[in-house]
């Protein structure tokens, strides 16, 4: 049999959890998982789902177990919710300030997560992902020839023309003749920033775009597509990049804030 090529991360079990006995073996485990899923942030956002992917169990079993950890002090759980308080993410914390330090120096400054994609149907995936380059064309035709009607995500002109001035300061308003000297990847690439912008300033977060610059962006952008091309066919391959590319962008611009 051949043996299925693991991510290239490394994990941290102090001794302290390592023989505590009132922990599960598993639950010791997963404190290590979260360990290699720290980004130069400190924190973890792997959901209940990913975990029950990687240990074949239900998400409430892995709930249980992030609430015991928590409970004996060895991680701490943030919640973020939006202005409707619903939750958009969840940041799981080491206490152990050795271990985290150690964890956060084994990242580059620009390090994003090595973790593995949960194992959905492929033609889920494949759907998800045809969606959403249908809205990130959409929007960008919209943008670049200013034609149609009001892409619903803002409440009105004034709204739009807030994001459009955003363009403009990223001096990503590039004219049709411009556009045309462009090769296919570049234009995908910036299809995908325009979008991610729109993203973030539609979704209530646009206080991140106040510091962001063009780099920051393009920046990480490079980043992906690199960790993309490295693991791709592999059971770390990325199965949305948009997805992908948004949450990189999220942990970038919130460590400028």
């Amino acid at each position: 049999m051949i043996e299925e090529k693991q991510p290239s991360y490394y994990s941290i079990i102090p001794s302290t959890v390592r023989y505590d006995k009132r922990l599960k073996f598993a639950e010791r485990l997963l404190y290590g998982e979260i360990t290699a899923l720290m980004g130069k942030e400190g924190y973890c956002f792997a959901s209940n789902n990913y975990f029950a992917s990687l240990y074949e169990v239900i998400p409430g079993t892995i709930s249980r177990w992030i609430s015991h950890l928590a409970k004996l002090g060895y991680i701490t759980v943030e919640v973020i919710r939006n202005d409707k308080n619903e939750v958009i993410e969840r940041r799981i914390y080491i206490t152990d300030i050795s271990c985290r330090k150690v964890m956060q120096n084994t990242y580059e400054q620009n390090s994003i997560y090595l973790y593995k994609h949960s194992r959905a149907d492929p033609m889920s995936q494949k759907a998800k992902e045809n969606n959403i380059n249908i809205k990130i064309d959409r929007f960008f035709n919209y943008i670049m020839n200013n034609k149609g009607k009001l892409p619903k995500d803002f409440i009105s002109i004034e709204q739009f023309q807030e994001f459009y001035e955003i363009i403009e300061r990223f001096e990503l308003n590039y004219t049709e003749d411009i556009l045309n000297t462009f090769q296919e990847d570049n234009i995908v690439k910036l299809k995908i920033l325009i979008y991610t912008m729109k993203e973030i300033f539609t979704r209530k977060r646009k206080e991140l775009l106040v510091k962001a610059t063009r780099e920051d962006f393009i920046e990480v952008y490079g980043s992906c597509k690199k960790f993309e091309n490295l693991y791709k066919n592999t059971e770390s391959e990325i199965k949305n990049f948009f997805d992908y590319y948004y949450a990189s962008v999220i942990r970038k611009l919130e460590a400028k804030q």
